[in-house]
């Protein structure tokens, strides 16, 4: 994870993890993950990407696998306030799927490296591990089926199977962190415009959401 990831849109989601060793090793972790995967990723490796000696690793952390949840719990969380926040806003239902899906997709743009382990190592997590992070999901999961479900309560959405479109909104949103680059034609703002427009579409959305400068239309 490079340093203008690390900063994009001013959020560091390191920025609470203390002391400064143990930050670097979170970092580090990431873009070995990110580069190789975890099972082929060795402490070594990361120790060595944080400028720092294996034994100097086993200090903050007692395995990869530790590491490896601290940086899911980290992203999770943050997935889950971004889709919190927005089915708890005021106004329309398509205003706030809109709101969310925009916040959702920008953040998989904008740390693209840090969300493809967040969400692509699930598997390797420990099951204790894993059964806290998939809870954090449902409640993700469950944040976006509340707007699509009040969306078709009042009218706005035609959407005949919530749980199934709740999933494939998700999905879509998700896998903006497999393939996006900071090189590509268009920016993580840009990103999240065009994929709200394109879930608005999707819900048969007959009020339409904010449009912000440069959105399709």
């Amino acid at each position: 994870m490079d340093s203008a990831e690390e900063t994009a849109e001013g959020y560091r989601p390191w920025s609470e993890v203390t002391p400064d060793a143990a930050r670097r090793l979170l970092v580090a972790a990431v873009e070995a993950f990110a580069e190789r995967g975890y099972h082929a990723t060795t402490t070594r490796d990361i120790a060595g990407r944080a400028g720092m000696s294996p034994a100097a690793l086993y200090i903050h952390y007692k395995t990869k696998e530790e590491l490896l949840h601290r940086i899911s719990r980290i992203g999770h969380d943050k997935a889950l306030e971004i889709l919190a926040t927005a089915a708890e806003a005021p106004g329309s239902a398509a205003g706030r799927l809109d709101a969310a899906v925009r916040s959702f997709v920008r953040w998989h743009a904008a740390h693209h490296t840090t969300a493809r382990v967040v969400q692509y190592e699930l598997d390797a997590l420990a099951p204790e591990h894993r059964s806290e992070i998939v809870a954090l999901r449902r409640r993700s999961d469950a944040a976006v089926r509340r707007m699509l479900a009040e969306g078709v309560a009042s009218g706005e959405f035609d959407v005949p199977d919530v749980p199934g479109t709740t999933l494939a909104v998700l999905s879509l949103c998700i896998d903006v962190a497999r393939w996006f680059s900071a090189d590509g034609r268009r920016t993580p703002d840009e990103v999240g415009a065009l994929y709200a427009d394109l879930v608005l579409r999707m819900v048969g959305a007959r009020t339409p959401g904010p449009r912000t400068p440069g959105s399709p239309t």
